[in-house]
């Protein structure tokens, strides 16, 4: 009896899921809509070794859980972590204190460079590893497969590359039983966002995003308004959307200390009905100037600016009341896939293959010589990149390139930047 009344108090303990109904976002058990009211979280100032994970850190996570609290959030967004790493303590924490992750799938080391774009069976074996090791957290609301990746006219193509990546990882996740929503985090460029928007909502279902998100930065200072801002287009752009969207990065830092006028706006009739909230950029000070608390990893010192307690007073004045979820009839439309044209290039009914390590290793095997090495410094890295760059114009390396505008995939695009060289350094031979 004891024992089922210990399981009974830790199930009471559980923070309620939270699911997709149309364009919103719902909480599973309550029925009511769901508003992410977050905050960006990821430490630097102090770190030692090249990877950040403000999840791990117990010092840290113990400190800035209790100011979470004060400030009423619900939830934070986390770009890096290492998935090796315990997050038991930390997640725990978050879960009791009711506040969400929305964690990113890429980190610096494993994402899709616009310059240069990729989605390799490396790349997507790093995001699996992470999927497997924050799967189990009853907080882990969402994911997020790229932040402002396509983030001009000339880099469109690499949304090919993410947009497979959600592809790919929603199959992941599926196949694992799993249904984290995948979403995307724009950078609000004017040329390419409506075409970004599109793209993203459009084709088939297990090719779109679950979510869609901007991150903005126009509304700045207390003399700027909802139109004026730019705001107000932004939210007609996404009136009609099929899907939920929210503000995945917002808070201009021109004129400080910061008031955060747009959250009047954001949880407001201006916007409350087509954005399901968003999340402030971001918690701790940096070197960027954006931080409402000054921390070093691994202290348990804090330092406030005026910005925190402005960011509380507004977040605490905030009353935001949805549509229940058995009142809610979803509406909006199948987004029209963009067209090639001089700001987009993306064939867009055709997406790069699918990772195959197999495909890959059978090609490998094949070589008459391989390279010695598969992890190359940065500086082997470029010195091998720039042989590559010389072998392909004398011949043809079709088989490990792409072009986006044709929907033109080589055999050996989603193999590793490694492999890929190995297959060009043979056909040169």
């Amino acid at each position: 009896a004891s024992i089922g009344a210990l399981c009974a108090a830790t199930t009471a303990l559980a923070i309620d899921p939270i699911i997709i109904k149309g364009s919103k976002f719902f909480n599973e058990k309550t029925g009511e809509q769901f508003y992410f009211k977050g905050i960006a979280y990821q430490p630097r100032t102090g770190l030692k070794g090249d990877n950040p994970d403000p999840l791990a850190d117990t010092v840290g996570c113990k400190r800035d859980v209790e100011l979470f609290k004060d400030l009423g959030i619900n939830s934070i967004r986390v770009y890096e972590v290492d998935y090796n790493k315990n997050h038991d303590t930390c997640m725990k924490l978050l879960s009791d204190a009711g506040i969400y992750l929305l964690l990113d799938m890429p980190s610096p080391k494993y994402s899709i460079n616009r310059l240069d774009p990729y989605w390799d069976h490396d790349t997507m074996g790093h995001w699996a590893a992470k999927v497997d090791a924050f799967s189990k957290y009853d907080n882990l609301a969402a994911w997020i497969a790229g932040n402002e990746v396509a983030n001009d006219k000339d880099t469109t193509s690499s949304a090919a590359f993410v947009k497979a990546a959600v592809r790919d990882m929603k199959a992941y996740l599926k196949a694992k039983g799993l249904k984290t929503p995948v979403g995307y985090a724009d950078n609000d460029d004017m040329d390419i966002r409506m075409n970004l928007i599109n793209y993203f909502n459009c084709g088939s279902e297990e090719t779109r995003v679950d979510f869609y998100g901007i991150n903005i930065y126009r509304w700045c200072g207390d003399e700027t308004d909802f139109k004026t801002s730019g705001f107000a287009d932004v939210t007609k752009n996404m009136t009609d959307y099929k899907i939920p969207s929210l503000l995945t990065e917002f808070g201009c830092n021109k004129i400080r200390p910061r008031t955060f006028p747009d959250v009047k706006s954001l949880y407001g009739s201006d916007m409350n009905s087509v954005f399901s909230g968003g999340i402030m950029y971001e918690f701790t000070e940096e070197d960027n100037e954006y931080g409402i608390v000054k921390v070093s990893y691994g202290s348990s010192k804090v330092e406030k600016t005026e910005d925190y307690d402005n960011l509380k007073k507004v977040y605490s004045g905030l009353s935001t009341k949805g549509v229940k979820m058995s009142d809610y009839k979803p509406g909006g439309k199948d987004s029209i896939c963009p067209k090639v044209s001089d700001i987009w290039e993306v064939k867009s009914d055709v997406l790069p293959p699918t990772p195959s390590a197999a495909r890959c290793k059978c090609m490998m095997d094949s070589l008459g010589c391989t390279l010695k090495s598969t992890e190359l410094s940065t500086t082997e890295g470029k010195v091998l990149g720039e042989a590559i760059g010389n072998i392909c114009g004398l011949t043809s390396c079709n088989e490990i390139s792409s072009n986006t505008s044709k929907g033109g995939y080589g055999n050996y695009v989603a193999c590793s930047a490694v492999e890929r060289s190995a297959w060009a350094i043979n056909q040169n031979y």
